[in-house]
This record gives C-alpha cells, structure tokens and sequence, in this order.
C-alpha cells in the first residue's frame, strides 16, 4: 500500500512540474489556449513504453474481419458483437447488426436493431454468414435485463445454428479456459471440449486462440494443449460451417 502511495505522489510530483514548464513556455508564444489550474485533467498512467490494449477486443474482430473478407458474402448479420466490428465492417460488406438492447448507431450500410439471440427473425436455413462474438457466455445470467436461464447459451447456440444455411458459415466467440465456469452474473468459461460438443454438428473452419499472457503470441491459430490447459481466461474464436 504504502508502496502504491510513493508512486502516486512521485507521479503528481512529475505532473505538477510539466504544468509549471507549460506555463514557462506559454510566456514565450503565442497564447492559443487558455491554461489553467482550474482546467487540470491528470492523466497520469499513459505515460508507458508501449500502447495496453484489451487482447479480447483488439485480436478477435481482426480474426473475424479477415474471415468475413475471405467468405466474401452479399450481406453479413451479426448479434450482439462489439459495435466496433460491425461499423468497421460495414465499410466493405453490408451489415445487419442485432440486439437485445439495439444500438442508436447510424452509419450508411448499417442497419441497427433489436433482435433476440433466443428468438431470431431468419427463416430457418437462411443465412449465409452470421457472427455472434462475445456474448453466449452472458446469456441467461441476468447481466443485460435477460431473463435468468442455466442453459440460456446453449438455446442461443442453437438459434444460431438453427439460421445458418447449409454451405453458410458462423464465427463464434467466447472466453476459454481450462475449466467449464460461470463468474455470476458476469459470464461463463468454457472449455474448447464443450465448444466442440455443443458444435459437434457443424464443420471446424478454423479455431484460433488469445492467451492472456502477451508472451504466447497474439491470434494463435489450432493452439496447443498445453497452451489451453494453463489458460484461466483466454479468448476462443471458432469459424464454423454447416
């Protein structure tokens, strides 16, 4: 504790003198802004030697986005991603993006609405590419106003691959570790044992893989055992077809 309280106060020591040089240069230009004590915003954890960024969020709509330029489909859905994939997307390939609470987004070849991933509004059969990112492990745990449900994901698992035309595909994401777990209300880990039965019907494209340790790669595709094994909450993407 005490060691946290020295880096603090070191670190607003450090501010409060790059205020002070601030001002001694502003003296000497011309004064475009105004600068003062009352305007201070410390921001004092971004000074580091290279950009954090969530591995998660960062990796695994790259992963998808390269697997939808390679599907190439007319129009892409997507339910209940990261808003950040589907208006990056929707740049290249029409996109219709789904969810329990719809997106006030408005961007051109993307359409926002609401949508219930236990309920979808697709004919049967009837999608050629579909992606559900990052939320199957929430479903049923009450986290978004949704209804409390144990199997909640599998229902949606199944909703999803109920949509998906034969020869369509589904890119699917979701936190993995070694063991089958529930954080209540946040989320579920699954293992990639149970990911494979639950899609035991549907053809592996490519299965690729985000450890939480920067030092086992990034985007590791088919990783090891070993790798999966000493996971605790690393990031699945799975690219299946039916």
């Amino acid at each position: 504790m005490f060691k946290k309280y020295r880096v603090k106060l070191k670190r607003k020591k450090a501010f409060n003198k790059q205020f002070e040089q601030l001002k001694t240069q502003e003296q000497s230009t011309l004064r475009r802004f105004v600068l003062d004590e009352s305007l201070q915003l410390p921001y004092m954890d971004d000074a580091t030697a290279t950009t954090g960024f969530d591995r998660h969020y960062v990796y695994h709509p790259a992963w998808a986005a390269r697997i939808v330029k390679q599907i190439n489909p007319a129009k892409h859905i997507d339910v209940s991603s990261t808003l950040h994939f589907c208006s990056i997307l929707s740049a290249f390939i029409p996109v219709d993006f789904y969810d329990y609470r719809p997106a006030n987004l408005t961007l051109s070849n993307l359409n926002s609405l609401a949508g219930d991933l236990l309920n979808l509004p697709f004919e049967s059969n009837s999608i050629e590419s579909i992606s559900c990112m990052h939320t199957i492990e929430h479903i049923g745990l009450g986290r978004y106003g949704d209804p409390l449900d144990y199997d909640g994901d599998v229902k949606a698992i199944n909703e999803l691959k109920r949509v998906v035309k034969p020869g369509g595909s589904l890119l699917m994401v979701t936190p993995m570790g070694a063991k089958d777990l529930i954080y209540f209300n946040a989320h579920r880990i699954y293992s990639k044992q149970q990911i494979l039965d639950l899609f035991s019907d549907m053809k592996l494209e490519e299965f690729a893989f985000i450890p939480e340790d920067e030092n086992d790669g990034g985007l590791v595709i088919d990783p090891s055992k070993q790798l999966l094994d000493k996971s605790n909450y690393g990031c699945g993407c799975f690219w299946f077809t039916k």
